[in-house]
């Protein structure tokens, strides 16, 4: 079930919200029983037969993460129940996901038959790993199942993230206030949600026209110049939209039920350097990444070379994680390399003292971040190694440089650049409201081109401008809907 779909929209979501409400002014546990059953409905939806295994996966870390918190407690060092539960986890995601991939690197992969990738199983199994680590370092309080069957089953964040981290999360799960609805928690949630759909529908699956039959022409090495740059940049602002957009309902699906998710896409192409372009991008997921791979790894506090060596295996592990194929290594890679050299650079600005930086040399780093990225996003979206290779010949213009057929939608692109470069995200606009979970850093961050009357308030101003954004949303959802892209992760 989809959340740019008509009944996610039109049945799902409201009913859910009605009955959540009604549970929760007689019982918090009833709403919370309500709200897993919603959730395991809404996974269902997509497949029933791998209910069970998310069941399963909850009940057996939830009960790993219960023993080692006794076990610590009584001062006895449970290693071997969480090598074991780190280890169950990682063979259950490595069997659906990588099982095929590694078989083929040796020739075995038909044997095998079709392994079909659950849905979110990344999601859920790196957000338990998590769980059952902070259990060990004792930074767990001792929830209910209940609890933490909503926190890894809430349906506004389940499919797609962001990863969730108990310790935020947990406490408004099991929190006794917001018995009754708020109408600001409806207000803002509706306003992100529809904000949302309209970037999905009306911006990111537009791209995908110009973007996918570059790339299927790259693959059948038919791409030329023009071809390749409209692909490339159109996946481009595809996948920016369709993430941006993914989390900005997620979000707000989850204040219509008075809970606030962790930020995860705040104007990642702004970014001055690839260092702060992934503080940005898929936040949660670095966050993660950070926490519990690279700083147990060492971090930077074995000199710069240990660093630049965790850095890589991070990335390339971060590559591997969105999809088991050579072309997520590679894109893995490319980033790792990218930020070997972006601490690299900022370490000799720092020797130089050349640490202050003119307001072009800001957009400098900015338009040449943006096309590391862009070039990064060939592999990323490529299905194989040539078709990646031949795109890139093809920008490089190897493949001949001729006009195009019909004008490319360069108009598209500037204006698109433009929103991404300038104008305040949608939690900037909903920021008196406190839509997020937000870290400290970017609380307070101005857009570049950001106005007091764009922000978001309940007016009629602001509800015809929404009701103009739900209306053009609806519309585009009469053409073929596409799933999100991060749903095959």
């Amino acid at each position: 079930m989809l959340f740019s779909s008509y009944v996610f929209i039109f049945a799902f979501l409201p009913l859910a919200v009605l009955c959540f409400y009604l549970l929760n002014r007689h019982s918090r546990t009833a709403a919370l029983v309500g709200l897993v059953a919603f959730s395991l409905f809404y996974y269902g939806y997509w497949n029933w037969r791998y209910v069970p295994l998310l069941v399963g996966s909850i009940l057996v870390n939830f009960w790993l993460g219960r023993q080692i918190q006794q076990r610590r407690a009584a001062g006895k060092t449970p290693r071997l129940l969480l090598a074991g539960g780190i280890a169950g986890n990682l063979a259950l995601l490595a069997y659906y996901k990588y099982a095929m991939f590694v078989a083929g690197l040796f020739g075995a992969a038909p044997s095998l038959g079709v392994i079909v990738l659950p849905l979110a199983i990344s999601f859920f199994t790196f957000q338990q790993i998590a769980y059952l680590v902070d259990s060990w370092h004792g930074n767990v309080t001792r929830d209910g199942l209940l609890p933490y069957a909503v926190f890894v089953t809430f349906f506004p964040h389940l499919i797609a993230g962001p990863i969730l981290h108990h310790r935020e999360m947990m406490p408004q799960f099991s929190s006794e206030d917001g018995r009754r609805l708020r109408l600001e928690d409806l207000s803002v949630g509706l306003t992100l949600f529809f904000i949302g759909l309209a970037k999905k529908v009306v911006i990111a699956d537009q791209m995908a026209l110009h973007a996918t039959p570059a790339f299927s022409a790259a693959a059948a090495g038919q791409v030329d110049f023009y071809t390749a740059w409209v692909g490339v940049l159109a996946y481009t602002f595809q996948i920016y939209f369709d993430f941006s957009g993914y989390s900005d309902m997620a979000v707000g699906a989850a204040r219509m039920l008075g809970i606030r998710l962790p930020a995860n896409f705040f104007s990642p192409y702004r970014a001055r350097n690839i260092i702060e372009f992934w503080r940005r991008w898929h936040m949660t997921l670095s966050r993660l990444l950070r926490n519990y791979l690279y700083i147990p790894l060492g971090g930077n506090r074995k000199g710069p070379g240990r660093r630049h060596l965790n850095l890589m295996i991070t990335m390339l592990l971060g590559g591997l994680w969105h999809g088991a194929g050579w072309t997520f290594v590679v894109w893995g890679a490319l980033h790792g390399l990218y930020l070997v050299i972006n601490h690299g650079w900022q370490g000799l600005r720092r020797r130089m003292g050349w640490e202050r930086e003119s307001r072009a040399g800001a957009a400098l780093a900015t338009l040449i971040t943006f096309l590391a990225v862009v070039i990064a996003w060939v592999f990323f979206r490529a299905q194989d190694l040539p078709t990646a290779l031949r795109m890139l010949e093809a920008m490089a213009g190897l493949r001949g440089i001729s006009l195009p057929a019909r004008m490319p939608p360069l108009p598209w692109f500037l204006a698109l650049l433009a929103v991404v470069w300038f104008a305040p995200n949608s939690y900037q606009i909903t920021r008196a409201y406190d839509p997020v979970l937000m870290p400290e850093r970017f609380r307070t961050e101005p857009a570049p081109l950001a106005r007091p009357a764009l922000a978001w308030r309940p007016t009629p101003a602001w509800a015809f401008a929404l009701a103009a954004i739900v209306v053009s949303a609806l519309i585009a959802m009469l053409s073929d809907r596409m799933e999100f892209l991060y749903y095959q992760f």
